[in-house]
């Protein structure tokens, strides 16, 4: 892979956060994407989001797989710490990172091929372990390092960039982790900034597995008449289904609608959830209803974007997340002298013995 870097030349009247940064210290290499890639629009998101959130670069832990989206983290953040693993293991070295430091805020970014094909049995096991991370889903329905081929995201009946047909049903990432237990999960699409920019806020912040999954159209092999996940194919199917404003704590929640108009949902940091403009039938903290919601709106031939599915926090004294499932200590675990991480063979055969 190779990389360019931009100029460290900063306009003195670019914006800054509380942290005294612009976007442009949220920034990474100058990407190799080709030219309208969605995946480089998601980026812009990304980098986004974190600005305003005002979440410092070295605090965060960005990790990828193969494909083109493997190669996004290079592309924001620059400060952070990285990781590329091999072709579907990203969800794995996320937690490990995660269980060695759980204080690094975890954003992991994959594709369909990535998630849904080699490493779909990665992705089952991170949802269910509710591991504390963003898991992003840079969905274009193809593979498009190899030339172009259908992935398991494609839907049947799309055609390929040479005419093929693909006739295998598409495995769905917000179904599938809605029938996993995700607590988290939203779909959106590359080319609205505006909707997908506070969904990944709300994401970063979610405590426990949130997952987006983002229609981002490759260009080079899948934008064309006949592609369900094309740029103008995905204009003219559209469903907004919910509107969603992320809502920092101890900011009054402002919208232009009447009370009765908007729905509330407070997250574990005490920030909420503002839902607008949703169908007055629709519960966004019913799993079953959103379920079936979104086959329905499917059956319609409509992709349903927005924040689609969130888990309202837990009571006090419930731990739901990965470090409650596992009961680790609070301190991160990589910040503990050896002799306590390895007390040695006499603690390890005491420990052993509850299992026999």
């Amino acid at each position: 892979m190779s990389y360019i870097k931009k100029p460290r030349v900063h306009h003195p009247g670019l914006t800054r956060n509380r942290l005294g940064l612009t976007r442009r210290d949220y920034e990474g290499t100058m990407s190799t994407l080709c030219a309208g890639c969605g995946h480089d629009s998601i980026t812009a998101a990304i980098i986004e989001a974190f600005w305003e959130l005002e979440i410092a670069p070295h605090e965060v832990a960005k990790t990828s797989g193969i494909g083109c989206s493997g190669k996004t983290p290079t592309y924001f953040l620059k400060e952070a710490h990285g990781f590329n693993g091999v072709h579907g293991r990203m969800p794995s070295i996320t937690t490990g990172a995660h269980a060695a430091n759980r204080e690094l805020v975890c954003i992991g970014v994959s594709g369909d091929g990535d998630s849904l094909s080699i490493g779909m049995g990665q992705f089952a096991h991170v949802v269910r372990r509710n591991v504390d991370m963003l898991y992003i889903i840079e969905n274009n329905g193809v593979y498009g390092l190899t030339k172009g081929q259908f992935s398991a995201s494609a839907d049947v009946g799309s055609t390929a960039k040479r005419g093929q047909v693909n006739r295998e049903h598409p495995i769905d990432s917000v179904l599938l982790s809605l029938n996993l237990g995700a607590g988290f999960v939203a779909r959106s699409f590359s080319g609205d900034k505006e909707q997908l920019v506070p969904i990944l806020k709300a994401g970063l912040r979610h405590r426990g597995f949130a997952l987006i999954d983002v229609i981002s159209p490759c260009v080079t092999f899948n934008d064309h008449r006949g592609s369900t996940k094309s740029y103008q194919y995905t204009r003219d199917n559209y469903n907004q289904l919910v509107y969603a404003d992320f809502v920092p704590p101890a900011e009054e929640i402002a919208a232009s609608f009447e009370a009765g108009d908007v729905r509330s949902v407070q997250m574990h940091d005490g920030s909420r959830i503002a839902f607008r403009k949703v169908p007055d039938d629709y519960d966004p903290t019913d799993r079953d209803q959103v379920y079936g919601y979104i086959r329905e709106r499917q059956r319609a031939g409509e992709v349903a974007t927005g924040l689609l599915y969130v888990e309202e926090a837990p009571q006090e004294g419930e731990h739901s997340d990965f470090h409650g499932l596992q009961a680790t200590v609070d301190e991160p675990l990589s910040s503990y002298p050896f002799e306590d991480l390895c007390p040695g063979a006499d603690t390890l055969e005491r420990l052993q013995e509850r299992f026999r």
